[in-house]
């Protein structure tokens, strides 16, 4: 989940693996317009399964990916990493590639990133 300082009225989901990734443009996204995004909390979800990663946006989905490996013999870590141990990352990112494409405006020092919290669930099957 990300929102961009520049496009303050949405939030975007995206998954980055070798396959599908911003630096060969193969990258899957989704935008969702929360025209409240900067000011209010919100609830913001990712659901793992084997079968892919769904986000969701207060309880809305709002991007969808499929797990290539249970329908392409062909597909492997490269279209789904998402098996092996990962982090959540929190991060305020300034600048850069994406983030940073229109300048950073100087003026809104300081920033903070406030978070409410932060819950990981593992469905019992």
């Amino acid at each position: 989940m990300e929102h961009v300082g520049f496009d303050p009225g949405a939030i975007h989901a995206s998954v980055h693996t070798r396959a599908d990734n911003h630096v060969d443009r193969t990258q899957r996204t989704a935008r969702t317009a929360i025209a409240n995004a900067q000011d209010e909390f919100h609830v913001y979800a990712i659901e793992w399964t084997p079968d892919g990663i769904r986000a969701l946006a207060d309880g809305q989905a709002c991007f969808t990916f499929a797990n290539e490996r249970a329908s392409n013999a062909q597909a492997d870590w490269r279209q789904w990493p998402f098996d092996r141990d990962f982090r959540i990352l929190v991060n305020l990112a300034v600048g850069g590639n994406w983030g940073g494409q229109k300048g950073v405006d100087e003026s809104i020092w300081p920033q903070r990133l406030e978070l409410d919290y932060v819950r990981v669930l593992q469905r019992t099957r």
